[in-house]
């Protein structure tokens, strides 16, 4: 008996360390295919946005003396930004710093326009126009709840692929830090906008 014990304890701690691998390995899976989910709809609560300032832009052009480069403003930016797509399978933080820099210029674009509307009482009186803005509201607090819940995600992924002892495998699997959506440069001191024109 004696002589099979070493080969028994191997055996063991063999299965031990397989055991720990594979349970790495499918949370790892699991947290990063969670993170890649909270992007997709952080995309999707942006391309909602991006519809409702169409919508907007066509009940705004109805407006025969509104300020045409304004307009144009908000249409070349909403271009922009719908042509920046990002893989979920290759986050990078270029790739997230080019989605966010072509959605904030859309946003500054939408904010421009918003307080340009001040000036045209029909459309402050246009229920199209309030609802599209009602809608807009809502969709811009989705869009921050959004990223908060990817964050929240790719920081649980973080955690569990470099915390010791799960950093020994995470290369090995193949497993890298994802990038965070950060705050615009500046958005500490962004203007608010006020979609109440009462």
């Amino acid at each position: 008996m004696k002589k099979w014990l070493p080969l028994i304890i191997a055996v063991i701690v063999i299965f031990g360390i397989y055991r720990w691998a594979v349970g790495f390995n499918n949370t790892a899976v699991e947290y990063e295919a969670n993170a890649k989910t909270a992007w997709s709809n952080v995309e999707s609560a942006y391309q909602r946005r991006n519809d409702l300032i169409g919508n907007l832009v066509k009940t705004v052009q109805g407006a025969a003396d509104f300020e045409r480069s304004t307009l144009t403003e908000v249409i070349e930016a909403r271009s922009k930004a719908t042509s920046v797509n990002i893989d979920a399978n290759n986050l990078t933080p270029e790739s997230i710093s080019a989605f966010q820099n072509a959605q904030s210029g859309l946003s500054g674009a939408l904010s421009k326009l918003l307080v340009s509307v001040e000036r045209y009482p029909e459309l402050k009186a246009n229920q199209n126009f309030l609802e599209l803005q009602s809608q807009l509201e809502g969709t811009e607090n989705r869009i921050n709840v959004e990223r908060n819940r990817y964050n929240e995600a790719v920081n649980t992924y973080d955690i569990h692929t470099t915390k010791f002892p799960g950093t020994l495998l995470a290369g090995i699997f193949g497993f890298e830090e994802m990038p965070r959506y950060k705050a615009d440069p500046g958005s500490e001191k962004a203007p608010d906008v006020d979609f109440n024109f009462d």
